[in-house]
């Protein structure tokens, strides 16, 4: 029996996700001839989940700056063409209402569902075809570009946009497609590893903290380059909130990785401050307890062997427990995983493409776009920045 014809389209996106459905959209309203093709059984499930189910769908602030990558500045193009502005005006043009909830960042005052229709709108306005839920196999390179199977039949085309996520919340559908499609084609990959994840602490530390599960604090957290004053949660495992959330992209796990240094009193000068109590009869942990949960200034000082009544402290004493308050050294046993991540690290060497176009250098029309690359945001609606300006990018010249 013959093999079924292909079907021909100009533009084939794989993934329909944030990233993809901005490419297959900006294409489409070009005049190209689009097919969006995706294994999910729901559309925009990662986006439906995010903020809260609320979409912190870009962040005002956003610069190349707010971005990971072993190539930093490669990000630099696509998001100076494509900005916040630009999205926010999409938004405002299909009546979504927003709002501003700290540091840039944007959320939908309804909900995440609003952004996804607000995709599908745009996808066919642009003419674009959906196959979906369709399972994606093979992809062959062709004399004028590509033929993609998949679980409606084959498919050629001239250009194709790979945007099929990164590994995080694997239960959801997240799979290594994109990594293995760029293997193929004699692409690199940066090894791949959960971001903006909880992290977790060996059973000494938890022994120590593991009762303060719910307990947070502002705190000042920093390690190999990255700096973050924001909140610090305690959990059964370990530790989460926003400043470790950030931090965790920037930590290496390993016997050789440097530790998170936690200044616990940001805005402070730990010996200065301390100094000032001296002569209060009040125990440090009392006086640390009108900053911090009343539990965690226990925990602390006992760890430290200064839950002490001020006037007891000596000078030395005194220096030790400054320095441990500027510089709280942690040293995580690792992370909670994919299901936990919010992002990728890692992905599709970027060296390997054009940052105006997201097109393989070496293999004209193939395209990789969003969380497949090695570009990785920030805490706080630059992820979505970088997926809609690399999708429009690549839709752009796909």
């Amino acid at each position: 029996m013959p093999d079924s014809p292909s079907a021909k389209f100009d533009v084939v996106v794989i993934g329909a996700g944030a990233a993809g459905m901005m490419a297959a959209a900006t294409a489409g309203r070009r005049g190209r001839r689009v097919l969006l093709v995706d294994h999910a059984k729901e559309l925009g499930e990662k986006i439906r989940i995010s903020g809260g189910g609320r979409c912190n769908f870009t962040n005002l602030h956003a610069t190349w700056r707010d971005y990971l990558s072993t190539n930093p500045d490669f990000c630099r193009s696509a998001l100076a063409r494509y900005t916040p502005r630009h999205f926010v005006a999409l938004v405002e043009k299909h009546g979504i209402a927003y709002h501003e909830k700290t540091l840039g960042q944007l959320f939908c005052d309804g909900s995440a569902v609003q952004v996804i229709d607000m995709l599908r709108a745009e996808c066919d306005a642009g003419g674009v075809a959906w196959r979906r839920p369709c399972e994606v196999g093979t992809v062959e390179r062709l004399a004028d570009g590509f033929r993609v199977a998949t679980g409606e039949g084959p498919v050629d085309c001239a250009s194709l946009v790979v945007a099929r996520g990164g590994l995080t919340v694997p239960k959801i559908g997240a799979t290594p497609f994109a990594y293995r499609l760029a293997e193929q084609f004699g692409l690199a990959v940066v090894t791949p590893k959960p971001a903006l994840v909880p992290l977790s602490l060996d059973a000494e530390s938890l022994a120590l903290y593991g009762e303060l599960a719910g307990a947070s604090i502002e705190v000042e957290a920093s390690c190999r380059g990255g700096r973050f004053r924001e909140s610090l949660l305690f959990t059964h495992r370990g530790l989460s909130g926003p400043a470790i959330l950030q931090v965790s992209s920037y930590w290496q796990s390993g016997p050789a990785s440097d530790p998170i240094v936690v200044n616990l009193l940001p805005g402070e000068r730990p010996r200065e401050w301390l100094e000032a109590r001296r002569r209060e009869k009040a125990t440090l942990p009392a006086i640390l307890a009108e900053r911090w949960p009343k539990r965690f200034a226990d925990a602390w000082c006992a760890a430290h062997g200064v839950a002490k009544a001020m006037p007891e402290l000596s000078s030395r004493s005194l220096d030790e427990a400054a320095r441990a308050l500027g510089a709280w050294e942690i040293r995580p046993s690792g992370t909670l995983g994919w299901n936990k991540a919010e992002v990728t690290l890692g992905g599709v060497d970027t060296r390997a493409l054009s940052s105006k176009t997201m097109q393989a250098l070496a293999l004209p029309g193939l395209f990789f776009i969003g969380e497949a690359v090695d570009v990785t945001g920030h805490l706080g609606g630059f992820n979505f920045q970088w997926a809609w300006a690399s999708g429009h990018a690549a839709g752009e010249a796909a």
